[in-house]
């Protein structure tokens, strides 16, 4: 398990940026280590292969390391659309297209999503993940 530092200074907006550059350095442990211990991370829009939810900082650690470690995605870029600051403080949507290749099928692709976080204490309590899982699961064959 990585060290924690301490989040206490982190706003939401730092936060979601951590966020997206675990992605494309395909880092659980940076990934997870922004989520609260009993943090929930849904995934709305599920398709097969894909898990409905993670349950706690280190489902999300566990998850992710599962599912990037054994991907041959490469993430190319995170292409920043939007972020809108709520009338919540400690919470914030972003809209992104996350632009990858698939090496093995030399191809890339792109996959439009959206994240509503949720952010307590520097740490990520709630993340609703809206992605276009089936273009995922093309890029994947």
């Amino acid at each position: 398990m990585s060290q924690v530092e301490t989040p206490a200074v982190r706003t939401p907006r730092e936060v979601l940026n951590r966020y997206y550059q675990a992605m494309l350095d395909k880092s659980p442990d940076d990934l997870a280590d922004l989520y609260a211990m009993d943090a929930v991370h849904e995934f709305p829009f599920t398709s097969p292969g894909f898990p409905p939810l993670y349950e706690g900082r280190e489902a999300v650690r566990a998850g992710y390391r599962a599912a990037w470690g054994t991907s041959p995605v490469q993430v190319q870029e995170v292409r920043k659309i939007a972020a809108y600051e709520t009338a919540d403080p400690e919470v914030i949507i972003a809209e992104h297209v996350v632009v990858g290749t698939l090496p093995t099928r030399h191809t890339s692709f792109t996959v439009p999503g959206l994240l509503v976080l949720h952010i307590h204490n520097g740490l990520i309590t709630r993340a609703r993940d809206y992605m276009d899982s089936s273009s995922v699961a093309g890029a994947r064959g």
